[in-house]
This record gives C-alpha cells, sequence and structure tokens, in this order.
C-alpha cells in the first residue's frame, strides 16, 4: 500500500459509518449494506476460485507483460513473473466475493469488464450467472492468454474477451451486450481514461444499471475522477467502501452519497 492510500485509509476509516445499515434511510441502500454488503454465506464457487488463484500464484512462468495503464501514456513492456502478478495485483478474496454476491443479487443480463488481466474478477463476475453475456477487455495479450486458460477450467461460455484499448473497444463490447446492466472499471488508473469509460458508458445506461470502480482511492488523480463521477447528474445513489466506488442511477432515489465501512 502506497502512501498516499494509507493517508488516504486513515481518512476514509474516520469519515465512514453505516457498517451494518443504521442511520441509512433509504430502503433501497439499507438493504444493500445491511444484507448484501454484509452477507457471509459461503458460496460454492468462492473455494474454486480461491483454490485456482492460490495455484497460480505460484507459477514462475515469465511472461511480457503490456501495460495501457497508470502511470504512462504510452504503452509499456516488462518481464514479470506470473505469480508475482496474481499475488500482488489481482483482486482480494474479500472484493472479488462481494462483485459475486453483487451478480447474483441483481441478476444483470449484460456485464462489461474493463480490465480482464488473469481472469479473476472475471470469474467472480461469471460464475453467479452463466446465463448473462459478458465482454471482459484486456490490453495485454499475453495475460489474455491466460485468463482463456482459467476459463476453460472453469468451463464458462457466457465470456467474450476483447483485446486491446480500452477506448477502442468500448463501442464494440457495447454491442456484444444486451443491455448495460453492470460494468467493473479497472486496469487502467488514470483520472482522463477512467472519466473518458465513465462517460462513454454513461450513454447506455438505464434506471437498474450499476457500475463499480476499482481503486477509487489509489492517487489524487483517481479521486478527483470519483469526485466527478459522484457529482454526475445521473448519478442518484454513490457508496464509497474504500477500494471500490459503487454508483446506481435510480430515479426513484434521492440523490445522496455514502461512506460505508466494510
Amino acid at each position: 500500500m502506497n502512501r498516499f492510500l494509507i493517508k488516504r485509509y486513515f481518512s476514509y476509516f474516520i469519515k465512514s459509518r453505516h457498517r451494518k445499515g443504521f442511520g441509512i434511510h433509504s430502503p433501497f441502500v439499507y438493504d444493500f449494506v445491511a444484507n448484501l454488503l454484509n452477507e457471509r454465506y459461503e458460496y460454492y464457487d468462492y473455494q474454486r476460485i480461491h483454490s485456482w488463484k492460490k495455484a497460480m500464484s505460484r507459477n514462475k512462468i515469465i511472461i511480457d507483460v503490456t501495460s495501457f495503464g497508470a502511470g504512462s501514456s504510452v504503452t509499456e513492456s516488462k518481464k514479470r513473473k506470473i505469480g508475482k502478478i496474481i499475488s500482488s495485483g489481482s483482486i482480494s478474496k474479500r472484493f472479488g466475493e462481494l462483485l459475486f454476491r453483487m451478480v447474483d443479487f441483481f441478476s444483470p443480463a449484460g456485464i462489461l469488464e474493463l480490465g480482464t488481466s488473469f481472469g479473476i474478477s472475471t470469474l467472480y463476475l461469471s460464475l453467479p450467472k452463466r446465463s448473462a453475456k459478458i465482454v471482459t477487455i484486456e490490453g495485454c495479450k499475453k495475460t489474455a492468454e491466460w485468463a482463456y486458460e482459467a476459463f476453460n477450467e472453469f468451463e464458462i461460455k457466457n465470456i467474450e474477451l476483447l483485446v486491446g484499448k480500452f477506448s477502442e473497444l468500448i463501442p464494440e463490447a457495447i454491442k456484444i451486450l444486451p443491455s448495460l446492466d453492470f460494468v467493473f472499471f479497472d486496469g487502467d488508473h488514470r483520472k482522463e481514461s477512467t472519466l473518458s469509460y465513465f462517460n462513454e458508458c454513461l450513454k447506455f445506461v438505464h434506471n437498474d444499471s450499476i457500475f463499480v470502480f476499482d481503486d477509487i482511492h489509489w492517487s489524487q488523480g483517481m479521486e478527483d475522477a470519483w469526485i466527478e463521477i459522484v457529482a454526475n447528474p445521473k448519478v442518484t445513489i454513490s457508496i464509497d467502501i474504500f477500494r471500490f466506488g459503487i454508483v446506481f442511477f435510480k430515479k426513484e432515489c434521492q440523490k445522496e452519497h455514502f461512506v460505508v465501512r466494510f
């Protein structure tokens, strides 16, 4: 955890409330926090994903990783061990399981993921509802090849993986989906890029769409992007659980922002 993140976590810890839903007047948000956010049921697929991730974290194969993400405006390529990337950079069990529960609870028909990496987060998104259509975009061809291995191992048929730049492939991905019900924004932690992807997806939202942003406090730029997203007129409910920022577009809900301890 970098120094900026540590500093921001202390601020979040002080500001965060509503851990079990107490003090929340919105029935929708109360149900989300009290029941879904804090659900402790152990789904069968949790252990399957955890075991796969654990096995992959021991993989010592070195690959060329191409990055279009944070900290660079140009393409970068570095040789890295697969196991090290997964151990340090893949989604944690806690937040992966939250994605799983959200898909299980809200039952989206169309899911878009920006940032496949080795497919760990994609597994959490796809397994709760195999009838959903999932399009996931990855910038690195080599990591995408290993993501295919994960999808084949789990015999998942509802995922379409596109390789290339997010900005070029988002329009194509949205055309493939039956509707834009759920979007997980990951893989590029730059303010300008995040806002660009958000605004592109915003054109296709409906009342029940859900956007989840990863690492909203990763840098000052990401925090600034999150503040702009929360302020957008189309966003009614926004929830900050430190790593994730979650937004809803429900017109029947009053515009409110919540910082919830998770």
